[in-house]
């Protein structure tokens, strides 16, 4: 299966169902009063984690997601059927951002985790609901107000307890190879590993860990060198990272000059990397040329307060007393409790005001109101019905606009928008 971890998808919230102008024709009841029904709440839709999914590739050939509408109201203050949610399925790690802000909506970890992405439309009200001593027989009733609708951005981010992490061709895929069922492609030049890799590791017949196989990274992968940047995010989540790097130098780098390159390019792409508790393992020990540079790194790890291995992922020398080392540190792991993240904000009703309006114009000169309940309140509003739009006359005098309009400087016959509504100006 091809692994892809990121996708761009288009979501769109059911409207609600629009409310019903109608009165009781009853026998016997010559003047019935108003009987329209409200109509029913557009579906939301809704993000869940599936166990059976691990990666986003379903996302390159279904990239559209609508939930449907409400249902209208009717007669004899019938409501209207509300809409069922649009279930997406994601992998677990993924976390879905607004395209157009950037701003993280969800974070999806465990199987089953549900989300409210984007919220549905309520349904309109029936006249039935406007109905009051001064007007005891309204004619107009509510359009459904409109589903949310946005582009999303989709980015998994693996869920492995081990993440391991080093230049490309130091043996990365051979360990996780000589330790696990998984078979990555090994080959003797650089980036053999394209996507990651995840293998579960046994460290006896009952525990066991996910390790993960991390394309090779080089010089400048923070700022998009190589691979670097498109998969340095699936180091985020591990507990424990084992560096490996190439004790024989076999390519004419210096092992001890690679670890700290490395481990800057993840500081440079998050400090809650760099602060992860890493393991040095040096690995093909079995070629000769890895005699002179051993020593050198076991003096790197003791100044930097990391423990130290000696492998040969080749010939398995040292594989099993690093895999029972990290099983026993994972056994003992204890988590800490993690900062609450920034711009994360699963759906939150009361997260705006509601009613702040500001005023800008546009190149023509026209006037923009914009504001969520204003916008709400032209695209629920009939505007071929004249109670209707005296409705929304008194309630747009009851919110100043006529004075904010004013105060921008707009004359008799200035252009107003409002959503997808343009309005001519009368003083």
């Amino acid at each position: 299966m091809q692994f892809i971890d990121r996708a761009r998808i288009i979501c769109k919230a059911g409207d609600g169902g629009h409310g019903k102008s109608a009165f009781r024709r009853e026998k016997f009841v010559p003047k019935g009063g108003p009987s329209g029904g409200d109509g029913g709440r557009g579906g939301n839709v809704v993000f869940r984690v599936d166990a059976n999914m691990n990666t986003l590739l379903d996302f390159r050939y279904h990239r559209k997601f609508t939930a449907e509408n409400g249902e209208n109201g009717d007669i004899k203050n019938q409501y209207g059927k509300n809409a069922p949610d649009c279930i997406v399925k994601v992998p677990p790690g993924t976390i879905v951002k607004d395209q157009a802000t950037g701003k993280q909506l969800a974070d999806l970890t465990e199987v089953g985790e549900e989300a409210i992405v984007l919220k549905g439309g309520r349904g309109g009200r029936g006249n039935v609901k406007f109905a009051n001593a001064a007007n005891r027989a309204p004619t107009f009733a509510e359009f459904g107000e409109p589903g949310e609708a946005k582009d999303l951005i989709l980015e998994l981010k693996l869920l492995a307890d081990v993440g391991l992490v080093g230049y490309p061709s130091v043996g990365k895929s051979s360990l996780i190879s000589s330790c696990s069922a998984a078979r990555p492609e090994i080959a003797d030049y650089h980036f053999t590993t394209l996507t990651p890799v995840l293998g579960v590791v046994q460290t006896d017949y009952e525990k066991s860990f996910v390790m993960a196989d991390i394309p090779g990274l080089i010089e400048g992968a923070a700022d998009g060198v190589g691979l670097g940047h498109d998969f340095l995010r699936h180091v985020e989540r591990t507990r424990l990272i084992l560096h490996i790097v190439d004790a024989s130098g076999l390519e004419g780098r210096d092992p001890v000059e690679d670890y700290h390159k490395i481990n800057k390019e993840l500081a440079r792409y998050s400090e809650k990397i760099a602060k992860r508790t890493q393991i040095l393992v040096a690995n093909k020990i079995d070629l000769p040329s890895a005699e002179e540079n051993l020593p050198r790194l076991k003096e790197l790890a003791q100044r930097e307060g990391v423990d130290f291995f000696a492998i040969s992922a080749a010939t398995r020398a040292g594989v099993q007393e690093l895999i029972d080392h990290v099983g026993a540190w994972l056994e003992a792991y204890v988590p800490e409790p993690e900062a609450e993240e920034e711009n994360v904000a699963v759906y939150d009703q009361n997260a705006e005001d509601d009613e702040k309006v500001t005023i800008s114009r546009n190149d023509a000169g026209d006037f923009i109101v914009s504001g969520k309940a204003i916008e709400k309140l032209v695209a629920m509003t009939n505007f071929n019905n004249d109670e209707a739009v005296r409705r929304f006359q008194y309630i747009w005098r009851l919110k100043g606009l006529d004075e904010k309009l004013r105060a921008r400087g707009i004359k008799e016959g200035m252009t107003v928008h409002i959503g997808d509504m343009a309005f001519d100006y009368q003083d």
